[in-house]
This record gives structure tokens, C-alpha cells and sequence, in this order.
């Protein structure tokens, strides 16, 4: 008679690194003076500068993480700094 075969152990989950949720700022460069908020009741994701009060809020999803709504702002910054270089 042979023994029983052991069970293999599953392989440890890896864990994700939290994203961040602080930001610089892109129109007064300080390095952590945005903040990221999510308010899933009313699907809106804001983005507020804490140092010279500038904001940028957009529609967010049950997928949206805060560097999503940070991407979005600097986005959009980056369109009408494009558009200002069209109409001269």
C-alpha cells in the first residue's frame, strides 16, 4: 500500500500597492497640494488643489480610481493649452 498524495498549497496572493491619492499641482507645482475624492453617491470625482484653491471635477464609475480623475485634469489641461496655441 502507498501512501496518499499531499495537496499542494496554493500560491500566496500578491498584494497591490495602494494607489495614491495626492498629487502636484499643475498650475502651482506644489508636490502634494492636490487631493483626490470620490463621492460614488453622486458619481462625481474631484480633484482640489489645497494650496491656490484650483478644481477639476468629472463623472466617475464603480472603476474609477483617484489617479483616473488626476489623469482626466491634466488631460484636459494639456487640450485647452492646444487649443490657446490654435486660435493665435
Amino acid at each position: 500500500m502507498g501512501k496518499r498524495k499531499a495537496k499542494a498549497k496554493p500560491a500566496p496572493k500578491k498584494r497591490m500597492d495602494k494607489l495614491d491619492t495626492v498629487f502636484s499641482c499643475p498650475f502651482c507645482n506644489h508636490g502634494s497640494g492636490v487631493e483626490c475624492r470620490i463621492d460614488m453617491k453622486n458619481l462625481i470625482g474631484e480633484a482640489i488643489c489645497r494650496i491656490c484653491q484650483e478644481s477639476f471635477s468629472t463623472t466617475v464609475t464603480a472603476l474609477t480610481e483617484p489617479i483616473d480623475i488626476y489623469s482626466e485634469w491634466i488631460d484636459e489641461c494639456a487640450r485647452v493649452n492646444n487649443l490657446d496655441d490654435y486660435e493665435d
